[in-house]
């Protein structure tokens, strides 16, 4: 294997100034679409200007969102964009545009890994293993997508599959944002994550903002909330938006995780009561 090249948009090195903004960023891991548009371009223009126009390699090109297994992360969202905007200039220099492929993972937790520490997060994503289509790769540079580094974990992961498959390509590691100063507590992933979200009446303004874009971790939010304030959003949320978490959820297989059942089940419930009332 070649030896990957990582590229990460801002590094954070305090806990004060991050190099974007840290409600936006919350936003974002919570579904905001808009976001993710001005994110994706963002590091696509980086990458384009600090690494493409200085290599001039004509190679295929295969971009790689965060494993996940039937609902994206906010990766995927970011990915979109990032891809669009890097096709544009592709396109324009005559350089072939990206192709895609999925990194296919087995395991679904109900634990929130930016709450653990770097000993933690191995234990956790230990048990999971990634799959790749190998054939299609041949040839081709490889860019794994992410939103953050932390600690690395999911990119040794991705080494370990990378070695597993016996793959030689040149390998990009890219990143929205990477910790660079190894005394900052990994809960610094966290402290993102719920900048703006305190509570999920706060996912409102996500979900209703014509720009919501449904991801695992507000799906995993939702439906870890406890049953009294579960059923006081679940009554304000549109039949369209109901449905979808309700599909998304039973994709993951949600549905077999303890912690989720009751919400599902009212859910489910709701739904019932719903075509009932249309009958």
């Amino acid at each position: 294997m070649q030896k990957a090249i990582t590229y990460s948009l801002h590094k954070i090195n305090n806990t004060v100034n991050f190099g974007f903004n840290p409600i936006d960023y919350s936003s974002f891991k919570f579904g905001d679409d808009k976001i993710a548009k001005q994110y994706g371009t963002q590091l696509a223009d980086g990458f384009i200007k600090d690494v493409l126009c200085k290599q001039g390699n004509k190679q295929q090109i295969v971009v790689i969102s965060s494993p996940y297994s039937f609902i994206p992360t906010a990766t995927f969202a970011l990915k979109n964009h990032f891809v669009f905007k890097l096709n544009r200039w592709l396109a324009q220099n005559n350089f072939a545009v990206v192709q895609e492929t999925k990194v296919h993972r087995t395991v679904t937790y109900k634990e929130d890994y930016g709450e653990l520490c770097a000993q933690q997060r191995i234990n956790l994503i230990s048990n999971d293993s990634f799959h790749i289509d190998k054939d299609f790769l041949k040839d081709k540079i490889l860019i794994f997508l992410d939103d953050i580094k932390i600690t690395g974990s999911h990119e040794r992961m991705i080494f370990n599959m990378v070695n597993n498959y016996q793959l030689n390509n040149q390998i990009y590691m890219l990143y929205f944002a990477e910790l660079v100063n190894d005394t900052i507590h990994p809960k610094i992933e966290n402290y993102l994550n719920y900048y703006q979200v305190k509570s999920i009446f706060d996912l409102d303004a996500i979900i209703n903002s014509g720009n919501f874009c449904i991801n695992t971790r507000i799906v995993k939010y939702i439906l870890n909330t406890p049953a009294q304030s579960f059923l006081i959003f679940l009554n304000n949320q549109n039949q369209e938006f109901i449905n979808q978490l309700y599909d998304m959820a039973l994709g993951n297989s949600y549905h077999n995780i303890d912690n989720y059942v009751q919400n599902l089940n009212s859910i489910k419930k709701h739904l019932n009561l719903n075509t009932y009332k249309l009958v």
